[in-house]
């Protein structure tokens, strides 16, 4: 039986988990509510690169990424971070959807599953 490593449990989610060589983090969202789309994805991002850094994984070895974004009329602003953090010729799986977040003050949420 393989095992299930959690890590920053908390009582309604961890914020990564890891099975079987495969990383799953929770959806992340920027903390700096008063940014822009594209300052949130940067933030997002940067917290990605910080979580996946602590298992032994980073961005070369995402799968697969589901970006909600509150309004897809942010659609451009966040693809402008995205570009300038994406790894180029290891970019993963991704697709991007409109979705009512949590907070009215969030721009974008990811979902990250990567390999170790």
């Amino acid at each position: 039986m393989s095992t299930i490593q959690r890590y920053h449990v908390g009582p309604r989610l961890s914020e990564i988990v890891v099975h079987n060589n495969t990383v799953y983090l929770a959806g992340q969202i920027a903390e700096v509510l008063d940014k822009d789309a594209k300052g949130q994805t940067e933030e997002v991002l940067a917290a990605v690169d910080r979580l996946l850094a602590e298992v032994g994984s980073d961005k070369t070895r995402i799968l697969s990424v589901t970006i909600y974004l509150a309004d897809m009329g942010d659609y451009d602003a966040m693809n402008e971070a995205w570009s300038a953090w994406a790894p180029h010729g290891h970019t993963p799986a991704r697709a991007t959807i409109e979705a009512a977040l949590a907070d009215p003050k969030y721009r974008v949420e990811m979902s990250v599953i990567a390999a170790l």
